[in-house]
């Protein structure tokens, strides 16, 4: 067990959680380095999945405001506990 204030293992840093999240609409290609890491999937029902994985709570919120900055309506977020093949 870890203590207060001691760092987290190499390997622990690498243990990322994945996260879907999914919005209204298809993105395109030009929106993928804004969400470096992840891939999108265009669903037949006109909605777009984000995939990837992502760090810590901050992160998952940059994520988010991303979406919100670009004007998409969010559908989902969905932690997966491990990533999709």
């Amino acid at each position: 067990m870890r203590e207060p204030g001691e760092s987290k293992s190499a390997e622990d840093r690498q243990k990322h959680d994945h996260y879907e999240i999914r919005v209204k609409g298809h993105l395109d290609a030009r929106w993928v380095e804004r969400f470096e890491g992840f891939r999108f999937i265009h669903e037949d029902d006109g909605t777009t999945v984000m995939a990837g994985p992502v760090v810590d709570q901050a992160a998952l919120h940059g994520l988010l405001r991303g979406v919100r900055d670009l004007g998409l309506p969010l559908v989902s977020v969905q932690m997966k506990k491990e990533a999709n093949p």
